[in-house]
């Protein structure tokens, strides 16, 4: 007997509760989360755990995964490089830099609509929009 994974399921159980933002910041992802630690008061770090590997034409291309927790809750915030070494994770969405995803407790718009102004606060941040998921193809390349 052969086990088949339904990605399609795994898709919609990963997206339930999320939201997703797309950044376009041109500027290194250390000073991007720097800068959101320093002036958001969040305290993101890189999980190499969540690290995803995308293989093309023979060649590994690694995109990092900066992650928060919020104390006391199930939310979770997580930071995606969209871009590596010319490759992208969402290569439909090229002209982002970032990928912000809040995952757990359940967020309304007006927590997302006031995450993304503190966003586009930064000096670095040219655009922050959000993203729905019909617009994603590639949503496989955001599991972890």
């Amino acid at each position: 007997m052969k086990l088949k994974i339904d990605n399609d399921i795994l898709i919609e159980e990963f997206f339930e509760n999320t939201h997703l933002l797309g950044i376009v910041a041109p500027i290194k992802n250390y000073q991007f989360i720097w800068n959101i630690n320093q002036y958001l008061g969040f305290h993101f770090q890189v999980n190499h755990n969540l690290e995803i590997v995308l293989v093309k034409k023979s060649r590994s291309y690694i995109f990092s995964i900066y992650e928060y927790q919020i104390p006391g809750s199930s939310l979770t915030h997580y930071l995606y490089n969209n871009q590596h070494d010319g490759e992208y994770l969402l290569p439909e969405f090229k002209h982002l830099d970032f990928l912000w995803l809040t995952k757990g407790d359940d967020v309304g718009k007006a927590e997302i609509m006031a995450l993304q102004q503190s966003i586009k606060g930064i000096s670095a941040v040219q655009l922050v929009t959000e993203m729905t998921n019909e617009k994603i193809k590639h949503k496989q390349h955001l599991l972890f």
